[in-house]
């Protein structure tokens, strides 16, 4: 009997992976004009950042206890064993939930065995993670080695975001108003990070070119073996930015291999139209 993965819609992971390698993905809730959707299911991210351009704001909701019961409680009956890889806690209380219906699901079905990781990470920066997480479990890894790959896998992942404006970051908290105003109207572009499952603003760069020649540079700086790596890559309907970025990183770094997708809807809400996030491995092990 196989591992089950399973994780949340945060991943960005493109449908036709999913569907290849059998990953149940949970989804997050959107609020938005007085009505509850789901990420990637009942609203996809092409059409909520077509609602962003007129001006109406998603808020996100984490998955509920109730939906988590019913998947994990599913498996237990049919005696699966499962491996769930959270969205950081840090941005999310799902991971916490999942503990809570863990231990009562626990009692009830003793011998189901379900392992729960907090990834720390977001994006296709988990994206990635679960990947081959999956891709492991496909070729008949036991749980043991598929948990400690994850641990490791998680912790070397790096998040390297830009937002084309500050709006969803002033209404997040990240930055204030007068930054805000200061970094529309002197074309600023901030560059941020997850450190410790945290999105953390760490430079600020003057126009989309050389934000994307930094982003670049700190993939040199952080990465090594970068041309042996697959490179996960998602836009807020940006293709466009996406095509340049991605052209500069083969021509400069050499890469081939990349997964590209659309930000879901979970991620998008609070980073604006037009954010790009760039993931890598900040060791030397080469992606599969």
């Amino acid at each position: 009997m196989g591992v089950r993965i399973i994780t949340d819609s945060a991943c960005d992971l493109p449908k036709s992976i999913i569907d290849e390698l059998n990953i149940e993905v949970l989804t997050i809730v959107i609020n938005m004009e007085g009505e509850e959707y789901f990420d990637g299911d009942t609203l996809q991210p092409k059409d909520m950042y077509m609602k962003m351009r007129d001006r109406i704001f998603p808020k996100t909701a984490q998955i509920s206890m109730s939906k988590f019961i019913e998947i994990f409680e599913g498996y237990a009956k049919q005696g699966d064993d499962c491996l769930y890889i959270a969205f950081s806690s840090e941005l999310s209380g799902t991971y916490n939930t999942s503990l809570v219906v863990k231990n009562n699901i626990s009692s009830e079905y003793p011998d189901f065995k379900l392992e729960i990781i907090d990834s720390k990470c977001a994006s296709l920066g988990l994206g990635m993670v679960v990947y081959r997480a999956a891709l492991m479990a496909s070729q008949g890894a036991d749980m043991e080695s598929i948990v400690k790959f994850v641990k490791n896998d998680s912790e070397h992942i790096e998040h390297i975001f830009t937002v084309d404006n500050f709006e969803c970051l002033l209404n997040g908290g990240r930055v204030n108003r007068t930054q805000a105003f200061l970094g529309e109207v002197l074309n600023i572009k901030p560059i941020l990070d997850v450190e410790d499952g945290k999105l953390i603003p760490i430079e600020k760069v003057r126009g989309r070119n050389k934000v994307f020649r930094r982003i670049i540079d700190i993939m040199r700086e952080r990465g090594t073996n970068l041309e042996g790596q697959t490179i996960g890559i998602t836009h807020a309907d940006d293709i466009d930015g996406v095509e340049k970025l991605k052209k500069m990183i083969t021509e400069d770094l050499g890469i081939e291999k990349f997964v590209v997708n659309y930000m879901g809807c979970a991620i998008g809400a609070h980073t604006g139209i037009g954010a790009i996030s760039v993931f890598f491995t900040n060791n030397t092990r080469v992606n599969k």
